[in-house]
């Protein structure tokens, strides 16, 4: 999220088509600002949960091994977490809505030239696969799977999908029906304290302005009144309600605190909002 004079902001409701457009056209046409200034910081190959920078090398959020799994990522991005998790011995498939989004893993590639991204259209239910150097590339909603039942072991998205869907109940559903028993579902978000504070990374952003539990969605419109951008909000408890419905065991809720030596600044992240309030909240749950 954020608040500027140059984008026309509301907080107003969204209906799951409008959002589904909106998003998909903003990753598609920002795709490559959003890589060229975060790029250095998530790596080719490495699986970052937050902007805070937790390593699932050293979380292990995932389990210990990894070798063997099938591993599902959701809002994939360039799938930079795919390629690590393929890097550790796990059949990894990385997904994404937007089309901008996953070009990019084509040029972070070193065998880019093996495939393409091949456009599905408007997102329904079925999508277009293509292989890059062995790690297949699915254009999808996260809402609605191409996937079997149980099909993976582990189902994750680092910032991907949750935030940017209407329904993220039917994320947390799909995400449960793809799972095998035993196996892993485990997302992180901005945290939902963060709702009530101003998108700002200095002195304005420590103070409350908005109701916590305003669920209204966040969403940024053209001079017309159309969407092009929106991000919905979910509480705590909305959360947690959420993966029980869909059939999951809460495990653990992360909260990363800033780290020592961090002085990047990612939006309304920074140093000085880190060491106060938290920014991400990653969830861990299990199919039981």
């Amino acid at each position: 999220m954020e608040d500027n004079d140059t984008v026309r902001v509301a907080r107003r409701h969204l209906s799951d088509s409008a959002t589904i457009r909106a998003n998909r056209g903003w990753w598609d046409a920002n795709a490559d600002d959003y890589q060229a200034e975060h790029g250095a910081f998530l790596g080719d190959d490495r699986f970052i949960w937050c902007p805070e920078g937790l390593d699932e090398a050293h979380a292990h959020l995932l389990g210990t091994d990894l070798a063997g799994k099938r591993v599902l990522e959701v809002g994939a991005g360039a799938a930079q977490c795919s390629r690590w998790l393929a890097a550790q011995g796990a059949y990894a498939v990385a997904s994404d809505l937007s089309f901008g989004q996953l070009a990019h893993a084509l040029r972070i590639d070193a065998g880019a030239s093996q495939g393409a991204v091949v456009s599905s259209g408007e997102p329904t239910g079925s999508a277009e696969t293509v292989e890059v150097a062995g790690l297949p590339l699915i254009q999808a909603d996260a809402a609605r799977l191409p996937f079997a039942d149980e099909a993976f072991d582990i189902v994750c998205s680092a910032y991907g999908a949750v935030p940017f869907v209407a329904d993220s109940q039917a994320v947390m559903s799909e995400a449960a029906r793809v799972l095998k028993p035993g196996g892993r579902w485990v997302f992180s978000v901005s945290h939902p304290i963060r709702w009530a504070f101003p998108d700002d990374p200095g002195e304005n952003g420590l103070t409350a302005r908005d109701s916590y539990f305003d669920r209204r969605p966040y969403v940024e419109f053209d001079e017309r009144g159309l969407a092009t951008y929106a991000e919905h909000h979910r509480t705590l408890g909305d959360r947690v309600r959420e993966i029980a419905a869909a059939g999951l065991r809460l495990v653990d809720v992360v909260e990363p605190e800033w780290p020592a030596g961090l002085t990047e600044v990612w939006g309304g992240w920074s140093p000085l909002r880190g060491r106060i309030i938290p920014g991400t909240a990653i969830f861990v749950t299990v199919k039981e």
